[in-house]
């Protein structure tokens, strides 16, 4: 027998946390691809920051030096990024497929020599791993129906970097929508010969763009390895940078929208790791790697119009070139 309420709490529970890295993936691309930097190199980084988050945390025992070493990697990399497409004027599609190859390949070559456990980390002890948090009044609230064991079982219970993953939400809207440096990001993409003539320097903000967007991609990988798994392997980041970049689309480079569809995916990778759930429920087998697929699917849909555009920054993509 299946109860319905048990399941359901624990398929949003495994949402909050897969969504997570989702998230601050798209946030970061959301930044970048605002300031007109289109980024396929989210998952690189993500996959750079994993890796030395957990090798330092490891070597250290102090998890909050492997973010520290998670955000640095990822930085490295965005800037690697910005000088190929900003100072450079390189093509910007293939400048983060390349940091997504050196990432994949660097991670693998130097876990290997380091630790010699076939292009992994040893397992994080409770010193290199970010631990659970019990907000206030869980338990005492968990005896009323409904309410309390989905404040006890979904909102608490998760590492901080889920609370500052939501957090950083109303942040981005604040900092994107109600500051001048978000006007300015956001003119930037749309019309960077305007923020020139004001007086504004384009490189300067699209390389702050480029830096915020490493920030965050550098704590979702560091999630990933120190609060979402006890360390590093392999291709770890399994394509969350790519689903991040089809969740950005689907929420059409807006904040909130962009909460909505990583938990709609969040949702979906969830419900895919637990397939006798769907069968019990629905009486019928469904492949897992159509689950997988739903939010490409989803993604074509948008593009296709068919519950609305989907409109870039006009300037995305497209290096600037200061008129003499």
């Amino acid at each position: 027998m299946f109860d319905v309420l048990t399941d359901l709490l624990t398929v949003l529970d495994s949402t909050m946390r897969l969504s997570t890295p989702l998230l601050l993936a798209c946030l970061a691309g959301l930044f970048s691809e605002r300031a007109g930097i289109f980024d396929i190199g989210l998952e690189g980084k993500m996959l750079a920051a994993a890796f030395f988050s957990a090798a330092l945390a490891y070597v250290t025992e102090n998890v909050w030096l492997g973010l520290a070493a998670g955000i640095g990697a990822s930085m490295l990399l965005s800037l690697l990024h910005g000088v190929a497409s900003i100072t450079f004027r390189g093509n910007q599609l293939i400048s983060g497929v390349a940091i997504n190859f050196l990432a994949a390949g660097m991670t693998v070559l130097i876990a290997q020599s380091w630790f010699k456990q076939g292009g992994r980390t040893p397992a994080l002890l409770s010193g290199g791993r970010f631990e659970n948090i019990t907000l206030p009044f869980a338990d005492a609230l968990s005896v009323i129906p409904i309410i309390g064991p989905f404040y006890k079982e979904v909102v608490s219970g998760h590492t901080i970097l889920v609370y500052v993953a939501l957090l950083m939400v109303p942040l981005t809207w604040w900092v994107l929508f109600r500051t001048r440096f978000g006007l300015r990001l956001r003119a930037v993409g749309e019309a960077p010969e305007a923020v020139d003539t004001a007086g504004v320097s384009v490189i300067g903000m699209r390389y702050s763009a480029v830096i915020i967007c490493g920030v965050l991609c550098g704590i979702a990988g560091a999630y990933m390895a120190t609060g979402l798994q006890a360390g590093f392997v392999k291709d770890m980041t399994a394509g969350r940078g790519y689903i991040a970049l089809a969740a950005l689309i689907f929420a059409k480079w807006r904040p909130w929208y962009a909460l909505s569809s990583c938990l709609l995916f969040g949702f979906l990778q969830a419900v895919a790791l637990r397939p006798d759930l769907i069968k019990g429920y629905l009486g019928f087998e469904v492949q897992v790697q159509l689950l997988d697929a739903l939010p490409y699917i989803l993604t074509v849909i948008i593009l296709a119009g068919f519950v609305g555009k989907a409109i870039p920054p006009r300037a995305g993509g497209e290096p600037y070139v200061k008129e003499r």
